[in-house]
């Protein structure tokens, strides 16, 4: 198989399903950036020394893999045996923050994103995973993307700050309460 088609040389792509699009539609937006999300977790997992993180990584970039070619498909699309994003994975996004979460200290102020490497790059891949939020947001008022998709950006978010916060732990790096 060729790594070039040429098929988007004039600025379209094709969806799922045989579909042409302008790349720059919000469809191709938000999975665009959840791909980054994607790559920039890989990057993580090349510094990272802690096992839990790289257990949860794993998982997060499979489900990730899963997640946009769910928003590359549109949900009319017909005759497609596409695995969706479900209830089911924001629930466990949900408990991979509980079981981390209570091994941390209480949060009792706001911290400045920073601390060890791998914290650091968590961080920027939490601002990342909000982009693709906001990217969905928009896709979901004119597109039909599921109920689910956005219920788990919205909680991988909250696990990328867990995970940033127990990388820190782990690397005995002190957060930085952020000063008003």
């Amino acid at each position: 198989m060729k790594i070039y088609t040429r098929t988007g040389d004039r600025g379209d792509t094709s969806l799922f399903g045989g579909q042409r699009v302008p790349k720059d539609t919000l469809r191709i937006e938000a999975y665009g950036t959840v791909d980054e999300l994607n790559s920039i977790l890989g990057i993580v997992r090349t510094e990272n020394a802690q096992q839990d993180v790289e257990r949860v990584l794993g998982k997060t970039q499979e489900t990730l893999f899963v997640l946009g070619a769910d928003l590359a498909t549109p949900r009319s699309a017909g005759g497609t045996e596409l695995q969706r994003i479900e209830a089911m994975h924001a629930t466990a996004l949900e408990q991979e923050i509980d079981a981390l979460d209570a091994q941390l200290p209480p949060l009792k102020s706001f911290i400045l994103p920073g601390g060890s490497p791998v914290a650091a790059r968590l961080h920027f891949a939490r601002t990342v995973c909000r982009r693709a939020e906001r990217a969905v947001v928009r896709l979901s008022r004119n597109e039909n993307v599921g109920e689910h998709v956005v219920i788990y950006l919205n909680r991988l978010s909250d696990l990328l700050f867990v995970l940033a916060r127990f990388a820190n732990h782990a690397a005995k790096v002190p957060e930085v309460k952020w000063k008003p």
